[in-house]
């Protein structure tokens, strides 16, 4: 082989390997970063979380009334049931969801509180 055919040749194929390495650094460099975002099943727990929070602030709430006359103790004990009841479902709900509740039930959920805490009073 002549000089100027060997030159050529590892031109080539010098060509050939900075194309090559070029193209694997872009497959690299072009990776879908790692979605950083929070834990689905933090949420959820922080939903039931959040539920709990609302029922016993709405049980206070309950005693609070109780305590100043507004209604007497058996309307208390119903509200008290009824609150509950309500905490009973949302842990039902949340041993089928390993330990948290969706969107959907935690909208539920409030439904059901908002029509309890009108009947405790504001």
């Amino acid at each position: 082989m002549t000089r100027i055919n060997r030159a050529f040749r590892r031109t080539v194929q010098f060509a050939a390997a900075s194309a090559l390495v070029s193209t694997l650094a872009a497959c690299v460099v072009n990776q879908p970063a790692v979605r950083s975002g929070p834990n689905p099943h933090e949420v959820a727990v922080d939903r039931l979380h959040q539920i709990d929070a609302r029922i016993d602030n709405l049980s206070h709430r309950i005693d609070n009334r109780v305590n100043q006359g507004y209604y007497p103790p058996p309307q208390g004990g119903a509200l008290h049931h009824r609150l509950d009841t309500i905490r009973g479902e949302a842990h039902d709900m949340a041993a089928q969801h390993g330990g948290g509740i969706s969107g959907d039930e935690q909208h539920v959920l409030n439904q059901e509180l908002d029509t309890a805490a009108r009947a405790i009073g504001e």
